[in-house]
């Protein structure tokens, strides 16, 4: 193959990652991290990009609604037109090495990305999304402005808040992508949570400690 060609996704490997993103989207939906259609799910195979369409209640999803999209947005696949928020997905995989992005609209997280910058560090998996998590500035949902916020905000990061708006997590699988964005909303949860109790403000996690966590945390899990 000729540097620059199209990498060919196989059939097989196409409707098996679609069913993981069907998956994916209906227990969002089930774990309370969206309502309805909000939020998206995308994951890539080679080229191709298989994202959940636009305004289809989830469970209404079969083997045969499969949307793909190339790296320009061009549709490749399937009938049903694209998620809206397709620009900040392809913008975050031309930029990282991502192969699976979740966007929700988690109540906890979404709170939070009202009220600040970045997200405090209460609690030391943050390091599991790559350190402190940023907030991207408001941009109208769907533009090329939002995914430009987005890919700011998650430099050097695997999640973000999307002001006014939700949460976005990429990972090398769904289910990373998706534990993350599950992490990113319990996090802004406990935060929230600790600073509701009247006349005390709860202790926060310095660069020191979460760097030594991180050390730690590269070793984290089974090996292998």
């Amino acid at each position: 193959m000729k540097t620059g060609e199209p990498t060919p996704a196989a059939p097989d490997d196409i409707s098996r990652t679609w069913a993981d993103v069907v998956a994916t989207a209906r227990r969002s939906t089930a774990d309370g991290l969206v309502v309805g259609t909000s939020g998206n799910v995308s994951a890539r195979v080679g080229d191709v990009v298989l994202v959940t369409p636009s305004g289809v209640p989830y469970d209404r999803l079969g083997p045969g609604d499969a949307v793909g999209v190339d790296l320009a947005g061009r549709q490749v696949l399937g009938e049903l037109a694209p998620t809206s928020e397709l620009p900040m997905h392809l913008a975050v995989y031309r930029a990282t090495d991502a192969a699976a992005i979740v966007h929700t609209h988690a109540v906890h997280a979404t709170a939070v990305s009202t009220l600040v910058d970045e997200v405090p560090s209460i609690h030391y998996m943050a390091v599991a999304l790559g350190g402190p998590v940023r907030v991207a500035p408001y941009a109208l949902y769907g533009s090329d402005e939002l995914a430009a916020h987005a890919l700011r905000a998650l430099d050097g990061r695997t999640g973000c808040l999307l002001r006014n708006h939700g949460t976005l997590t990429h990972g090398a699988t769904l289910d990373a992508a998706y534990d993350r964005t599950a992490q990113l909303e319990w996090m802004c949860r406990v935060w929230l949570t600790a600073t509701a109790v009247p006349g005390r403000a709860p202790t926060l996690l310095g660069p020191d400690r979460l760097e030594e966590v991180a050390a730690k945390y590269r070793g984290y899990g089974q090996p292998g």
